[in-house]
C-alpha cells in the first residue's frame, strides 16, 4: 500500500469538497466544545459538592426577642437553655459525631450581619435582636440530620439549619445545565457523523470513474476506502483541535480569569490541569467517530 499516494488522494478529496469540509469542521468543533464543557461542568460540580459538603455547618439558632417559633414563646433563650444545648453538644451521644463547635454570640452575629448587609441595615435590627447560635461541623456531613433531630423541639432553640439544604438546589441546577449541554452535544455529534458520511458519499460519487479504474487494475478495497476515511478523519481532527483550544481558552480566561475573581464562593474551580485532560478525550472522540462514520459510508457506497 502506497501511503504517500493514499494521503495525496485524501488531500485532493478535501480540496474538491472544501465547503463540506468546512461544515464538518464547524459542526465537530461546536459539538465537541459542548462535550468538553459538559465534562468540565460535571467535574466542577463533583469537586464543589465534595468541598462544600465537608465544610457545611449545621447551625443551632437560639431564641431571640424577634423569634416567633413555638419553642420561643417565653422570649429570648436564657443562659441556662444556652448552657444545656452546649452540654448536649459536648455529651457522649453527639460529641463523637462532631468535628467542631463554635458559639456565635450576639456581638459576633451583629458583626457578621454588618459585613453582609451593611451597617445601615444592621442598625435597623440592632445587636440585642441578634440570635445566639452554635455552629456545628460534623465529621460526616451525611449525619447532620442528627443535630436537627436532637434540638428541633428543644426549649429555647429557634431553629436548626443545615447548610447542605442551601447547597443542594445549586448543585441540582448545575446538574440540569450539564444534562442540557450533554443533550446538545449528542445532537451535534449525530449531525457531525451524518455530515461526515454524506461528505464521503459525495466525494466517492465525484470520483466514481477513478474508483472504477482502481477496481479494474486490482486495487484492494482497503486501498480504495482508506483515502475517503482519511478525509473524514482530517476534517474531524481539525474540528477537534479547535474544540480543544476553545476549552483551554475558556478555562484560562473564563474560569481562572473571570469567575475566580468575581464568584469567590465557587471554590475550588476547575483549572488548566482538568482542561488538559479533557483535550485528548475530545480529539480521540472526534477521530474515532469520524473514522467509523466515514468507513461505514464508503463501504456501503462501494457495495452499491
Amino acid at each position: 500500500m502506497n501511503f504517500g499516494l493514499i494521503i495525496g488522494e485524501a488531500l485532493l478529496g478535501l480540496r474538491r469538497n472544501i465547503s463540506m469540509v468546512i461544515s464538518v469542521v464547524l459542526v465537530t468543533f461546536v459539538s465537541l466544545t459542548f462535550v468538553g464543557a459538559a465534562i468540565l461542568m460535571q467535574t466542577q460540580i463533583s469537586t464543589m459538592r465534595t468541598y462544600w459538603s465537608e465544610k457545611a455547618e449545621v447551625t443551632v439558632y437560639m431564641c431571640s426577642t424577634l423569634s416567633t417559633s413555638a419553642n420561643c414563646v417565653a422570649g429570648a433563650a436564657t443562659p441556662e437553655q444556652i448552657e444545656k444545648v452546649k452540654n448536649d453538644l459536648a455529651g457522649d451521644a453527639l460529641s463523637p459525631l462532631i468535628s467542631e463547635v463554635r458559639f456565635q454570640s450576639k456581638e459576633d452575629a451583629y458583626a457578621e450581619f454588618v459585613e453582609q448587609f451593611g451597617e445601615e441595615q444592621a442598625n435597623v435590627v440592632g445587636e440585642e435582636q441578634m440570635s445566639e447560635a452554635f455552629r456545628v461541623t460534623m465529621k460526616d456531613p451525611q449525619q447532620s440530620d442528627v443535630i436537627g433531630e436532637a434540638f428541633s423541639g428543644e426549649s429555647g432553640v429557634d431553629e436548626v439549619k443545615d447548610q447542605r439544604d442551601l447547597l443542594d438546589p445549586l448543585f441540582s441546577a448545575l446538574t440540569v445545565a450539564t444534562y442540557i449541554a450533554v443533550g446538545v452535544a449528542a445532537l451535534m455529534l449525530i449531525a457531525a457523523v451524518l455530515l461526515i458520511a454524506t461528505t464521503i458519499r459525495l466525494s466517492a460519487y465525484a470520483r466514481r470513474k477513478e474508483i472504477g479504474i482502481m477496481r479494474l487494475v486490482g486495487a484492494s478495497n482497503r486501498s480504495i476506502q482508506t483515502p475517503f476515511v482519511l478525509e473524514g478523519v482530517f476534517a474531524a481532527l481539525l474540528g477537534s483541535v479547535f474544540a480543544g483550544a476553545a476549552v483551554l481558552a475558556g478555562v484560562h480566561f473564563g474560569v481562572e480569569g473571570y469567575l475566580a475573581e468575581r464568584v469567590p464562593f465557587m471554590r475550588p474551580l476547575v483549572g488548566m490541569q482538568q482542561a488538559a485532560f479533557v483535550v485528548p478525550v475530545l480529539i480521540g472522540t472526534g477521530v474515532l467517530l469520524s473514522a467509523l462514520s466515514a468507513g461505514f459510508a464508503i463501504r456501503r457506497w462501494l457495495r452499491t
